[in-house]
């Protein structure tokens, strides 16, 4: 039987005011890590910081 997946899709979006995407990135990568995704890919969705992030963990 093959390995079968649940997958996790974020938005962030870039703010005026507070933490850089980069930095709220991470803060998220780190949340999602530790409740056991893992990181599959980063996208950028426009040209001004909105990524998007998909993340994998065994269903």
């Amino acid at each position: 039987m093959s390995q079968r997946w649940t997958y996790e899709v974020v938005e962030i979006a870039p703010r005026m005011l507070g933490p850089a995407v980069s930095e709220r990135l991470q803060e998220e990568l780190n949340r999602l890590g530790e409740d056991g995704w893992e990181l599959v890919s980063v996208m950028a969705v426009t040209p001004f910081d909105h990524l998007r992030a998909v993340l994998k963990k065994p269903a």
